[in-house]
């Protein structure tokens, strides 16, 4: 599956594990990096830890990012869920995870993903994106150069423009 990371288009290595499908392939090995649901992650924890591949957690919308808060240093990537466009509490986590935990693994956006959020997105701490399958990638890309001045501070370092206000009032 092709994804967009750091900006760029490229295979993801990672492989989504449905919910509750690590209960039926007890004693199967699951080759590779694997992304499972929170429950899972609750449930299998430590045989994930001993598996020698990196594991990805997904939280969908209705998870604190707290829950996982004490393993951010096993968990190679998590996987936000956004449950529809309206629904924006993966913004405020990928964010608590940048900012407050200090995370430095992948965030990847997953779900209701569109091109229109894509640099906000980035904005608030995500560095990679499965957009949905009915988008097109390239044009994706174009997102992240459409807005230049940003009025709001960042989970990057990108810099913040003076506001209208302050240019009015003699300021920058």
């Amino acid at each position: 599956m092709q994804i967009i990371r750091d900006r760029r288009i490229g295979e993801s290595h990672w492989r989504h594990v449905p919910d509750g499908a690590l209960a039926d392939a007890k004693g199967t090995k699951l080759p590779g990096a694997i992304i499972v649901a929170l429950a899972d992650w609750r449930y299998h924890r430590s045989e994930l830890l001993c598996r020698g591949t990196p594991v990805g957690v997904r939280l969908d919308a209705g998870y604190d990012v707290e829950e996982i808060v004490d393993d951010l240093d096993r968990i190679a990537l998590v996987a936000l869920e956004f449950a529809s466009a309206t629904d924006g509490r993966a913004y405020t986590y990928a964010r608590i995870l940048r900012e407050r935990h200090g995370y430095q693994g992948e965030i990847r956006a997953v779900g209701d993903v569109s091109r229109d959020r894509l640099a906000f997105m980035e904005r608030c701490g995500f560095n990679a994106c499965e957009l949905r399958s009915d988008r097109g990638l390239h044009d994706a890309l174009n997102a992240f150069g459409e807005i230049s001045d940003v009025y709001q501070p960042a989970a990057h370092a990108r810099a913040v423009s003076a506001s209208r206000s302050e240019e009015r009032r003699g300021g920058r």
